[in-house]
């Protein structure tokens, strides 16, 4: 498929928006993937040609945590490790198996995670007790959060955000920035499966590459300096949007 001069635009400033979303709290799909079908790519090259956005988005924003001495690198080189290789799992599996079950059930789970950020405000204000060590957290949640993300998506950063919260004992704006780390490690792994079974329209994907580049960069440095408040808002909405779509959906 040919892109026109100003779809082309359209859909870097919508992927910037989204990018700059999806770095605070996730939820950057939301926004990306029905630009995507409106300017007419078919459901499955959507999803595709979204993952290179996605990827943008991720790379940034990690980029700026790490710049802002937010995320321990050395501390979560398995976590990445694992991360990516649950994601190829995942991957492998979205071939094989059916993931309508996660249609029901996810939901449930993200509205879970808004309420208790509503009724916990004082959770992720601060660095609390850790848990879970990192190697341990690198052996069991982050594969299988990996594997989510590779194998269905909705909601990866909340997931990865509320478990470094509550395991790792991250305030929110480090966990945040770890769950951009994260995602990124899964994100190259669904580009590169989409990318070899030929599913991505590279055209529509690199406006939006440059968009949510330019997005995940701004919504990292608003993570940061407005801190756990903002993040906390903004995730609290992208979940319950989230979870309404999946159930209107299913």
């Amino acid at each position: 498929m040919e892109i026109s001069l100003d779809v082309a635009f359209l859909l870097f400033f919508v992927a910037m928006a989204a990018g700059t979303i999806d770095a605070i709290a996730g939820g950057g799909g939301l926004i990306t993937i029905p630009a995507l079908l409106a300017v007419g790519l078919p459901p499955g090259a959507a999803i595709a040609t979204n993952k290179v956005g996605g990827f943008g988005s991720s790379a940034a924003a990690s980029l700026q945590f790490l710049r802002k001495r937010q995320i321990d690198l050395k501390k979560s080189r398995w976590m990445i490790l694992s991360t990516f290789a649950g994601a190829l799992i995942g991957a492998f599996a979205l071939t094989r198996i059916d993931s309508s079950i996660l249609q029901r059930v996810i939901p449930i789970l993200l509205i879970g995670f808004a309420l208790y950020f509503l009724l916990s405000p004082r959770v992720g204000a601060k660095d609390s007790t850790q848990r879970l060590s990192h190697t341990v957290y690198a052996a069991t949640l982050a594969p299988l959060i990996g594997f989510y993300d590779a194998f269905f998506g909705p909601g990866t950063g909340t997931f990865l955000a509320i478990s470094a919260v509550t395991l790792l004992g991250m305030n929110l704006t480090r966990a945040t920035g770890h769950a951009k780390l994260l995602n990124l490690s899964s994100n190259v792994v669904a580009l590169l499966f989409y990318g070899l079974h030929g599913n991505i329209l590279w055209a529509f994907g690199l406006p939006m590459l440059a968009g949510q580049w330019i997005g995940g960069t701004l919504g990292a440095r608003l993570a940061v300096n407005r801190g756990q408040k903002l993040i906390r808002v903004v995730m609290v909405i992208m979940a319950t949007i989230v979870s309404v779509k999946m159930m209107w959906q299913g």
